[in-house]
């Protein structure tokens, strides 16, 4: 192993797991020749999450804190940590111990097989089973990805953070962003574990706005690459009804002799919706051309 990987740790209200998380890695490092750097981003916690990452920075050489004075999420806490890092590889790694630090070189390991974004497949009994077994459902439906789980510790290529649009909340969508963009996707099953210390950031209200994400997500992968093909079609559609009713208002109007107003309104309506949804396919389509270029820009 000769890429240095980087070990992304968002934490909010965490200062229980902190003590023995970092001892697990220290031990994991040790029985592991992986040149590593563990990147523990405080999000805006309340506790004494960032003092004791502190505290223990100066315990660990591979440790490093860093902190965001207001909670802002995991996405935002993710790319902080992308922002200071320096490894070739990246994992993400939730700071509960629902997850232990050996299971990362399996990720790694994986990763050096040819893949690009490597997801955890989680085993053994938990909490949110259902919930997770329909949200991974529904993506495995919309995204076609080829894993069992896009819900767990991940580890992937640098190159997959420059080319992914992150907005707030959709680093639960890493895998599938990564496979709409042509990466290569692959899995390894690690084992979950019952949290011991602390509470789950997980609320009711993150089904409904997982769901939401979820097919905007969708719209963003699929109708944003191509919006003309998208908008256009529908006023094309729009047109052609609009020429179809228009005919049957001049046969009724010149042929029968019975004028029917109503109809007059509905061409015009059908008219007018076309072609502004045809402008807005153009507009959408400058759009899409801008983020190519923002994102070669990334590139290099």
């Amino acid at each position: 192993m000769t890429s240095k990987v980087s070990i992304i740790i968002p934490a909010f209200n965490e200062e229980e797991n902190i003590a023995s998380l970092l001892e697990k890695f220290d031990q994991m490092l040790q029985e592991n020749s992986i040149p590593c750097e563990v990147i523990l981003v405080d999000d805006g916690s309340t506790d004494k999450t960032f003092e004791k990452g502190v505290q223990y920075q100066k315990k660990y050489n591979f440790l490093k804190v860093i902190r965001q004075k207001n909670r802002r999420g995991i996405t935002d806490a993710l790319l902080s940590g992308f922002n200071v890092a320096r490894g070739d590889i990246f994992v993400y790694f939730p700071a509960d111990l629902q997850y232990l630090p050996e299971e990362i070189p399996k990720l790694v390991n994986k990763l050096e097989e040819g893949y690009e974004l490597v997801a955890g497949w989680k085993t053994g009994r938990y909490e949110k089973r259902f919930v997770s077994g329909v949200y991974n459902w529904l993506s495995r439906m919309l995204f076609r990805v080829p894993v069992h789980d896009l819900n767990s510790i991940k580890a992937f290529k640098r190159e997959v953070v420059r080319e992914l649009p992150w907005r707030k909340d959709w680093h639960r969508y890493i895998v599938a962003m990564a496979y709409e963009y042509g990466f290569n996707i692959g899995e390894v099953r690690v084992t979950l574990c019952p949290r011991k210390y602390g509470k789950s950031k997980f609320g009711f209200w993150r089904i409904p706005v997982g769901i939401l994400d979820l097919i905007a997500v969708k719209f963003q992968m699929s109708v944003m690459r191509k919006p003309m093909l998208f908008f256009g079609s529908i006023s094309g559609g729009l047109l052609l009804a609009a020429l179809v009713v228009g005919i049957i208002a001049l046969y009724l109007r010149f042929g029968l002799q019975k004028g029917y107003r109503p109809l007059l309104y509905l061409v015009i309506f059908l008219g007018i919706s076309g072609l502004l949804l045809f402008v807005v396919g153009f507009l959408a389509e400058a759009m899409a051309g801008i983020q190519d270029e923002i994102r070669k820009l990334r590139r290099k």
